[in-house]
């Protein structure tokens, strides 16, 4: 736990965004969930929950954005969601008790309530409004990998990446100006498995999108400097 936040007093609340789950709740059913389990701090880098293994605790995100990622056959890593604070994480082995079904990593500094698995199915039973709210949580991520494969079916390489760009920009970007700020870092090669592109593609994508004055790339960073034209890219008529 961060002590030092202890000592000059926690912060119990942040801007979460009206879609997640923590901006969504009632602040009765907000803060029956928050009184669960402990706080903790993680810096960037940390694994929070492995692939496949056989733990079933659930992490409610105050801050900080975290990645979910698989192992494909080849043995690369695929990301396959960004959660950020307000969103909740590893609920789905808490709720069947399965092993975990993705590797989950901080992109920098995370605060967390990390709650055990008796304590949250415990608060699910003693409170409809939050078992509903968690319930709805997560079909909303289903819907969301069901459309986001819809929406990448029958795209060449580059309009598959710029629909990408644009919705992690759109939902996970600060915006600025004409443009956003995508705050945490995101390589090429999790483009190309986002995307469903190979990486010398993705390469060359980028390299037009920079020429287009569409995005700004740097070490593990991704600026959108045009959203319009990004979306015009992205949900051009064939």
């Amino acid at each position: 736990m961060d002590r030092g936040m202890a000592r000059r007093g926690l912060r119990e609340e942040w801007d979460w965004p009206p879609a997640s789950l923590l901006g969504g709740l009632p602040k009765d059913a907000r803060d029956q969930l928050l009184a669960l389990g402990t706080r903790v701090r993680y810096e960037a880098g940390r694994v929070l929950m492995r692939e496949s293994e056989w733990t079933s605790f659930v992490l409610i995100l105050l801050d900080g954005v975290v990645k979910a990622t698989g192992r494909i056959q080849d043995g690369r890593d695929a990301l396959l969601a960004v959660r950020m604070g307000g969103d909740l994480v590893g609920e789905l082995a808490a709720v069947d008790g399965r092993p975990r079904s993705a590797t989950v990593t901080t992109c920098g500094t995370v605060l967390v309530r990390t709650v055990p698995r008796a304590l949250f199915l415990d608060c699910l039973r003693r409170h409809p409004g939050i078992a509903l709210a968690v319930n709805t949580s997560i079909v909303t991520k289903l819907r969301v990998a069901n459309a986001r494969r819809i929406d990448l079916a029958g795209c060449d390489a580059a309009t598959r990446l710029a629909r990408v760009l644009h919705q992690i920009a759109m939902t996970y970007g600060e915006r600025v100006g004409e443009g956003a700020v995508i705050h945490w870092p995101i390589t090429q090669p999790e483009l190309a498995t986002l995307s469903g592109t190979a990486e010398p593609t993705v390469h060359k994508a980028l390299r037009r999108l920079r020429e287009a004055g569409v995005v700004s790339t740097g070490y593990r960073s991704i600026r959108v400097d045009d959203l319009a034209l990004l979306s015009s890219i992205a949900f051009a008529e064939p």
